[in-house]
């Protein structure tokens, strides 16, 4: 599996992932959710220029450089926060979901931030208990950020909370600063003696760990 930035051409297949993935939904009585639309071109286009959209490809597979799966993130006060991420069904249970999850995270720690949020439903079999097991934690209320607070805000006034949703994050270790070269002073070497004209010279040579 190979994750990349998407492409601008990406962007029509995200879509019809988008689409294929809320057709489980249909099948738990959530039809509201499977009919919803995906996100328009010109939204996934904004993550795509702001550098937050990330696809998973099987360049070795029929499919070739063809998305498989998709990530959008924005950054919601201390965190990273997982706007979407959908897999086509036709490529589940390969980790990509959580190859993709992963990416994120190691981008978030990178940029010094301390952990991955997302929102979820409760009861769906590939959300809350799926993020449970790779790390991700329910949020009590008093926990919620103002960020946060908002997203399930505008979440309700979609009609997401006719079912259980919730917020979950996971904290990220800490990626320690890079080693930064340092300069070594050789021994200055003792006066030449010999009559020669001149003086030797202290030399600094640059070193790192």
């Amino acid at each position: 599996m190979r994750i990349r930035s998407a492409r601008r051409s990406d962007l029509p297949v995200l879509q019809d992932i988008e689409r294929a993935a809320g057709e489980p939904f249909r099948a738990l009585g959530m039809a509201f959710v499977a009919d919803d639309d995906p996100p328009p071109l010109d939204l996934l286009e904004s993550y795509r220029q702001a550098g937050r959209c990330w696809v998973a490809t099987d360049p070795l597979s029929a499919t070739g450089d063809r998305p498989l799966g998709y990530v959008l993130a924005d950054p919601v006060d201390d965190a990273l926060h997982i706007e979407q991420v959908s897999v086509d069904p036709a490529a589940a249970r390969r980790g990509i979901g959580r190859g993709l999850i992963a990416h994120l995270a190691a981008v978030a720690a990178r940029r010094g931030m301390t952990a991955l949020t997302l929102t979820t439903f409760t009861d769906v079999p590939w959300n809350a208990p799926y993020y449970a097991r790779i790390g991700f934690r329910v949020l009590r209320e008093e926990e919620l950020t103002d960020g946060l607070r908002t997203i399930r805000g505008e979440e309700a006034q979609h009609g997401l909370d006719r079912w259980p949703r919730v917020c979950m994050r996971r904290e990220l270790a800490a990626v320690p600063p890079p080693k930064t070269a340092r300069t070594v002073a050789q021994p200055q070497l003792l006066p030449d003696t010999s009559g020669a004209s001149g003086a030797s010279e202290t030399v600094a040579v640059g070193g790192g760990a």
